[in-house]
C-alpha cells in the first residue's frame, strides 16, 4: 500500500499524529505491533499539560476528556509532617492541568480514528523501515504470517524506547544520554474515593509517595521502593500500611483502602537520544526520550513532538515549506532537555538515594525549603508543570 505518513507505534502519540494528519488530508498509515485490546490495557500516567489537552480537542478528540475529566489549579507537596500547595492557577497566569486517564484518552482516539475510517494495522509483526535515507522510504512487516509494505514518503517512528524505529538508525549516527535511578515506583490503582482532590506528592525518610487518581471513584497510589523489591512481595494490606507511614496524618484520616485492581514496579530512568530525525525518520515520544514519572512529563513531552511534527508537515504538504522538518529535531530536543531537567529536579527534590551525603541531604532540604519561601521559585515549579508554551 501506498501512503505519505507511515507510523509506527499505535500508542497515543503515534494516533495523535494520524488523526491530527487527516484532519488536514494527509494520508498516514499507523502500525502497532500488539493488539488494540492490549494497548488499551495498559495503565499510564493521566495528568495532561494545558498544550496536550487542547491537542485532544484539535484532534476532535476532546469531548469526554472535557466532560469527564479533572480539572486541577494546583497540587500539594507532603514535607515533615506538614502540607504545602502549589498553585499553579495563580503561578502560571492562570493556567491548569487535566487529570485523565491515559487508557481512556487512547480510547477515544481510537474511537476517532475509525469514525474517519483510519487505517490503524494491528498486531504488526517484524516492522523494518526502509531506505531511510532515500526520498521514498518504505516500511515491511507481517500480519499473520503474511508479507506486507507501505511505500510512503516518511516514516515517523512513535514506538516507544523498545521499539524498532530508533534501532534503525545507525550507531554511529545516535548519541545516548542516561541516568538510572537507584529505585522503582510500586503503584496501585484501586476503586475508591481519591484521599484528596488534587494530586500529593509526598517526601518522607522512609522514602517518596504520591496520591494521584484516574476519576473520583478511581485512585491510583504509589511509593518508592528499592528495585529489588518485586510486586510479589507486596500484598495489598502492606502497601496501604506503607502508604500510611508516608503521609502526614492529616492526610491518612482520609485515606480509603481497597482491593486493587492493578499493582505493578516501574523502574525510573531518565534517556534521550539524539538525533530526533535521520533522513525521512521522525522519532516521536518514547521513541527518542524517557522521563520519571515525577512531575508527570512524558506523554506531554511525546505531545510537543507530535505539535511540532503536525505543523511541520503542514507546512511541508500544504506550503511546500520543509523548513520545519529539516529543523525538527533541533526543536523537538530543546524542550525534550526542559522537561529532562524538570523531572530530574522533582525526583531528586523528592526521593531518597542510597548513600546520599549529609550535605547532599541538607541542600535537598533547603531546596524545599526556599520553594514555599519563594514566589519566583513557585512560579518556575508552576510554569513547567502546567507545561512549557511549545
Amino acid at each position: 500500500m501506498k501512503t505519505q505518513v507511515c507510523i509506527i507505534g499505535g500508542g497515543p502519540s503515534g494516533l495523535m499524529l494520524s488523526q491530527l494528519l487527516h484532519l488536514q488530508g494527509i494520508e498516514t498509515v499507523v502500525l502497532e505491533r500488539q493488539t488494540r485490546a492490549y494497548v488499551l490495557s495498559r495503565i499510564r500516567a493521566g495528568v495532561l499539560e494545558q498544550g496536550f489537552a487542547q491537542l485532544m480537542r484539535q484532534a476532535q478528540c476532546g469531548d469526554r476528556m472535557d466532560r469527564e475529566g479533572e480539572v486541577h489549579d494546583g497540587f500539594y507537596i507532603a514535607h515533615s509532617g506538614k502540607m504545602d500547595r502549589v498553585d499553579l492557577h495563580k503561578y502560571s497566569s492562570g493556567n491548569s492541568v487535566m487529570v485523565y486517564g491515559q487508557t481512556e484518552l487512547t480510547r477515544d482516539l481510537y474511537e476517532a480514528r475509525d469514525r474517519l475510517n483510519g487505517i490503524v494495522i494491528h498486531s504488526a509483526e517484524d516492522v523494518k523501515p526502509h531506505d531511510l535515507k532515500a526520498a521514498n522510504p518504505f516500511v515491511t512487516f507481517q500480519v499473520a504470517g503474511e508479507e506486507k509494505r507501505v511505500d510512503c514518503d516518511f516514516v515517523v517512528g512513535a514506538d516507544g524506547f523498545h521499539g524498532v524505529s530508533r534501532q534503525a538508525i545507525p550507531a554511529n549516527v545516535l548519541k545516548e544520554y542516561e541516568k538510572v535511578y537507584p529505585f522503582g515506583w510500586l503503584g496501585i490503582l484501586s476503586r475508591t474515593k481519591p484521599v484528596s482532590p488534587e494530586l500529593i506528592y509526598a517526601k518522607h525518610d522512609r522514602g517518596f509517595a504520591l496520591c494521584s487518581m484516574r476519576s473520583q471513584v478511581l485512585s491510583r497510589y504509589y511509593i518508592q521502593v528499592p528495585l529489588t523489591d518485586k510486586v510479589e512481595d507486596w500484598s495489598d494490606d502492606a502497601f496501604w500500611e506503607e502508604l500510611k507511614r508516608r503521609l502526614p496524618a492529616e492526610v491518612v484520616a482520609h485515606l480509603v483502602t481497597g482491593p486493587t485492581i492493578e499493582k505493578s514496579i516501574a523502574p525510573l530512568r531518565s534517556y534521550v537520544a539524539e538525533p530526533m530525525r535521520y533522513g525521512n525518520l521522525f522519532l516521536a515520544g518514547d521513541a527518542a526520550h524517557i522521563v520519571p514519572p515525577t512531575g508527570a512529563r512524558g506523554l506531554n513531552t511525546a505531545g510537543s513532538d507530535i505539535y511540532y511534527l503536525f505543523q511541520a508537515m503542514i507546512d511541508h504538504y500544504k506550503h511546500g515549506n520543509s523548513a520545519g522538518l529539516d529543523h525538527y529535531s533541533e526543536k523537538a530536543l530543546a524542550r525534550v532537555w526542559k522537561a529532562q531537567r524538570f523531572s530530574w529536579w522533582m525526583t531528586t527534590m523528592l526521593h531518597n538515594f542510597p548513600d546520599t551525603s549529609e550535605y547532599d541531604q541538607k541542600l535537598k532540604d533547603i531546596d524545599l525549603a526556599y520553594l514555599f519561601s519563594s514566589e519566583a521559585a513557585q512560579s518556575s515549579m508552576a510554569e513547567n508543570y502546567v507545561g512549557l508554551p511549545y
